[in-house]
């Protein structure tokens, strides 16, 4: 296990204990009892701690994406239907999620949803929170680690800037990880796309299956059930850790963008931990709901409570870029 693996799985096991804190939007650390700054005030210190920093760690959740127009996933809301609104029409779930759990009455049902689910993120254009991100980091020293499934960072980064600890949307895996082998979806995925046309369903023989097992496969992703923890897995970890590792003694922003409150321990509070554990470490997070900043670190952080899109816009514009 790498040691920012070891690092989550240690505060997703403390989480069990503080579940209630958890599901009422909340977090059992000790928050700062500062009264925040004004936003633009918070505006020019993130633009100054961006500059100020030798190095940076991206950490990147839904809400990045989200804020540039892919809010579809827990909400039944105009982005939604214009993707998903046949599926929604007909079997009532609301936000594009639910439609990964939705009971399917078979196989070429399933994946006429999830070949259009896949064909969304896979096709989608790289969204401005994203551009504007980079404009304020590309002349640092940078690694991105994301929860997010989209592929969105892909689309702007090299694999070895990157890792998706959560599983990635071009790739298929045995649904009975009877093979540690992953494989291309972005080709059958257009194959299904075409066969399906207007309709909701693939042809049988579309239907992706292990090419050792025959098993049903699925996407490479956490959440759709047998998630394989191989090597393409262990890679996304070794990355990160080797990162940190790599930078431990040199000025390290932790830049944290969208992160929610379901897995926390994945990005939020490793970051917080790292940002007190680190000498010269210091702390960004940008959320439109939470402007949590824990009291250990209040004197090295700053969180901003406002829409992603507008904020990354906003430092991109106050550092002239």
């Amino acid at each position: 296990m790498q040691p920012y693996e070891e690092l989550v799985s240690e505060l997703t096991y403390r989480s069990f204990m503080h579940g209630e804190a958890y599901q009422n939007g909340g977090t059992p650390y000790r928050m700062t009892t500062k009264k925040p700054l004004p936003y633009r005030d918070l505006v020019k210190r993130a633009a100054g701690m961006i500059e100020d920093a030798d190095c940076i760690l991206v950490g990147g959740g839904s809400g990045l994406s989200a804020a540039g127009g892919g809010d579809f996933y827990y909400s039944d809301n105009a982005s939604y239907r214009a993707h998903f609104g046949k599926f929604a029409e007909k079997s009532g779930f609301k936000g594009a999620f639910a439609g990964s759990f939705y009971p399917w009455p078979t196989p070429e049902s399933r994946w006429g949803y999830l070949a259009t689910f896949l064909d969304t993120t896979i096709n989608a254009p790289l969204r401005q929170p994203y551009k504007d991100l980079d404009a304020l980091i590309s002349d640092k020293d940078f690694f991105v680690l994301t929860t997010n499934q989209d592929t969105q960072f892909l689309k702007i980064y090299p694999w070895d800037k990157v890792a998706e600890i959560q599983g990635d949307h071009r790739f298929f895996q045995c649904g009975n990880c009877c093979t540690d082998e992953v494989w291309d979806s972005v080709g059958p995925v257009g194959e299904m796309i075409g066969a399906m046309g207007d309709g909701l369903e693939v042809p049988s023989d579309l239907v992706p299956r292990c090419p050792h097992c025959g098993r049903e496969a699925f996407p490479w992703v956490r959440g759709y059930g047998n998630f394989l923890q191989g090597e393409l897995y262990e890679e996304q970890y070794r990355k990160v850790s080797e990162w940190i590792e790599a930078h431990r003694e040199r000025k390290v922003l932790f830049f944290e963008l969208g992160v929610g409150r379901i897995t926390p321990a994945f990005i939020q509070e490793p970051f917080w931990m790292l940002t007190a554990q680190l000498p010269h470490a210091h702390y960004i997070s940008v959320n439109n709901v939470t402007q949590f900043l824990p009291e250990a670190i209040e004197d090295r952080g700053i969180a901003i409570r406002k829409d992603i899109a507008k904020a990354l816009a906003d430092v991109r514009s106050d550092m002239g870029r």
